[in-house]
């Protein structure tokens, strides 16, 4: 018993001793290595989670746009991004003065109009793009609708990710003759030439057409625009065949212009339009019921000269729905009821945007031709404002 006392009181002593000498810190020292790796490992936990934080919240700085739909974006920049052509005439053109112009400006300015009652500098801007630049422009939203001669198909419905509103214009591929030359239709080129671009459903069209017609021609086929455009201005043709808005264009780069005419004939469907982008239905309603108050106010007689006095005396129902006087249809578009009635004044009917641009008084004098109302044999057709 005491051996076993004696051995507590020894063990006892010799830990005291330990404390003494220094041998607890060794206990200690090896806690403070342990505690530097938890402290990096916290550390770097940390910076995981602070790079976590910035790359959620890059994509929000990167986002310009106030949140909402399309048409809050619109009211909240107030502005109309619209993109169109700087180099087509008739349809957009640039002018040395920095303004823009055409067919397709003027349906830009009509919806700038329904949202904001007037098209400046400071409600629209005009973002011209290339070809190649439309899809891309719509799927990141650089632009907030596209009105630049662009052609309805279902790949482009599809691939590009956009809906196409109503045809504003339909084209197709058309003839150019001399004036002088006394040609009316296809038949006036039997036994003539006509200069053609090689590699183009322009080409395979042509041949189509004049057999469907029964007309004997002769193709002279060029390898481009420029060089097929040449041998018609050097008489090689009796007649120049490409899009309609294409002949439009380059009429205008002939040495007199005035001396040529485009046909009223149509050889393809190429229907244009505005477009956007999917995902949003209401804007797309607000874009298309724009581009039916033009027509809609064409079939109703309605022009800029006279829509305010219509508008304050009119007892017809339909036009008091289509002009705000009664109902509240523009409300469920997202804007004033009378939005048409701002539109018809500031950029007018289908009528007058047609002929400012494409019409009898411009150097062009287009047809209506397919583009006319469908009262008078052409495809315009307005829904009912209901």
């Amino acid at each position: 018993m005491f051996s076993k006392k004696l051995m507590l009181v020894l063990s006892v002593l010799l830990l005291i001793v330990l404390a003494a000498c220094g041998g607890a810190p060794a206990v200690e020292e090896v806690q403070k290595v342990e505690e530097p790796a938890a402290t990096e490992a916290a550390v770097e936990e940390a910076q995981v989670s602070e790079t976590q934080e910035v790359k959620e919240e890059a994509p929000v700085v990167e986002v310009a746009e106030p949140s909402g739909s399309r048409l809050e974006t619109v009211k909240a920049r107030g502005k109309l991004i619209c993109g169109g052509n700087a180099n087509l005439a008739g349809f957009g053109v640039l002018a040395d003065d920095g303004t823009f112009s055409g067919f397709d400006i003027d349906y830009c300015k009509a919806v700038a109009v329904a949202i904001f009652g007037v098209a400046d500098d400071s409600t629209l801007e005009i973002r011209p793009l290339s070809a190649s630049d439309r899809p891309i422009a719509l799927q990141t939203n650089e632009i907030d609708v596209l009105i630049r001669n662009t052609t309805w198909t279902t790949s482009r419905d599809t691939e590009w990710s956009a809906d196409f509103g109503p045809t504003t214009f339909y084209d197709g591929q058309g003839m150019m003759v001399l004036k002088s030359s006394g040609i009316t239709d296809l038949q006036g080129l039997e036994g003539g030439s006509v200069c053609v671009q090689s590699g183009t459903t322009t080409e395979l069209n042509l041949a189509d057409q004049m057999s469907a017609a029964g007309v004997n021609y002769e193709p002279k086929v060029y390898p481009d625009a420029p060089t097929t455009l040449a041998a018609y201005q050097e008489g090689t043709c009796d007649g120049f065949t490409t899009d309609k808005s294409g002949l439009i264009s380059q009429m205008q780069e002939l040495e007199n212009p005035d001396d040529h005419v485009i046909l009223a004939v149509t050889m393809s469907k190429e229907p244009l339009g505005p477009a956007y982008a999917h995902g949003d239905n209401a804007w797309g309603d607000l874009v298309d019921w724009t581009v039916y108050c033009t027509i809609g106010a064409e079939e109703l007689g309605i022009t800029s000269e006279n829509v305010e006095d219509i508008a304050g005396s009119s007892a017809d129902p339909v036009v008091l729905r289509m002009l705000g006087g009664e109902g509240d249809l523009g409300t469920g578009l997202g804007v004033d009821n009378d939005f048409c009635v701002k539109v018809i004044k500031e950029v007018g009917n289908y009528e007058e945007i047609y002929n400012r641009n494409l019409g009898p008084d411009t150097p062009f004098n287009v047809p209506r031709g397919l583009n006319d109302l469908w009262t008078n044999g052409g495809l315009l057709y307005s829904p009912p404002f209901r």
